[in-house]
């Protein structure tokens, strides 16, 4: 989950990668991607430590 600019977004975590917004994702950078229209570490946008 992450608060970007107001709006929460929530990703769900899935055997073979993520669903967000209704379609199915295989990295969490695509999704911070899209969500920001910018090239974003998909970790680090949301939070994570590896």
């Amino acid at each position: 989950m992450r608060t970007w600019k107001g709006v929460t977004y929530i990703v769900d975590v899935t055997d073979d990668g993520f669903i967000w917004n209704g379609e199915r994702y295989r990295s969490l950078s695509a999704i911070a991607s899209a969500i920001t229209s910018a090239r974003w570490s998909g970790p680090r946008f949301f939070g994570l430590s590896l």
